[in-house]
């Protein structure tokens, strides 16, 4: 104990600022890459390749096998070169993020007359997914922010209509022709229906209560995923309405509380608008949460 007493007392003494802020970058390398993977198919694979790290360790230190520790130490380094094939998807999600960050939040300045008109497009928005809820008719509605989303509106038929309750509630009637897919609002209009979205890879929906999710909200957590996009979800099961925003998802929402979350992501916002945004969605949504 006074060995051990005395070795830590050696370590404190050699602390300066240069080794606290060393091991402060690196905590914050660790956290990031945490972040990064969090709630995705690649948590689950960090956590073998953990277990492994830490059983070859214990097993080559504690007991002296030389052709195993041989081995190890020469394949380790190799499995390195791996890792960016293994975690591409969180690699490319994290710089698509780090992107947006720089290229500044959307709506910072509006004049009065875009306020109006987006505060409009929402009431329309919401009002469908009220409508819609109550006769449980399924429906997939993407809202473009800053990036853009020609891709995916290639993918349907281009409209450009003004944005309505009754051309949403006709665009999601079941079995017509457009009612699969999603709809892209963008600039107050409806651009597109019939989209196709991508599917999330993430094991979100997995992990809720309710595992048996349908295409519509697996495709609004891959589009939150792949851009910056919110989507809204009406269940065809339950009627329930959902929205998605970064790979994330609140459920079981009510037509006042979808409004609300709605406005928050499309008022008009300073430079630090986006961890106001997140402090925003947390408090609007204390007890829910987002969904795992």
């Amino acid at each position: 104990m006074p060995d051990l007493v005395n070795q830590l007392l050696f370590l404190f003494q050699r602390l300066d600022w240069l080794s606290l802020l060393d091991i402060v970058l690196v905590g914050l390398v660790i956290f990031a890459v945490l972040v990064m993977v969090r709630d995705t198919q690649a948590m689950t694979l960090l956590r073998g390749v953990i277990l492994v790290v830490i059983g070859l360790s214990l097993l080559t230190s504690l007991v002296n096998l030389r052709a195993f520790s041989w081995l190890i130490r020469n394949t380790v380094p190799a499995l390195l070169f791996a890792i960016p094939v293994i975690f591409a998807p969180e690699i490319r999600r994290a710089l698509e993020r780090l992107g947006r960050a720089g290229s500044g939040t959307m709506l910072i300045r509006q004049d009065r007359n875009s306020v109006l008109a987006m505060q409009k497009t929402i009431h329309a928005i919401v009002t469908a997914a009220a409508r819609l809820s109550a006769r449980q008719h399924g429906a997939l509605i993407i809202l473009q922010r800053a990036d853009n989303l020609d891709d995916y509106v290639r993918t349907g038929v281009r409209l450009h209509a003004a944005v309505t309750p009754e051309l949403l509630l006709q665009i999601f009637y079941p079995n017509t022709p457009l009612h699969d897919g999603a709809v892209i609002v963008a600039n107050n209009q409806v651009v597109a229906a019939a989209c196709v979205m991508p599917l999330s890879a993430s094991g979100i929906l997995n992990r809720s209560p309710e595992r048996q999710m349908g295409l519509r909200h697996r495709a609004s957590l891959g589009i939150s995923e792949a851009s910056d996009a919110v989507a809204v979800v009406v269940s065809e099961e339950t009627g329930s309405i959902s929205i998605a925003h970064g790979g994330r998802m609140i459920r079981r929402l009510d037509s006042e509380r979808l409004e609300n979350i709605l406005l928050a992501f499309y008022r008009p916002t300073q430079p630090n608008a986006d961890n106001w945004l997140s402090r925003l969605w947390q408090r609007i949504n204390p007890n829910q949460g987002l969904e795992e």
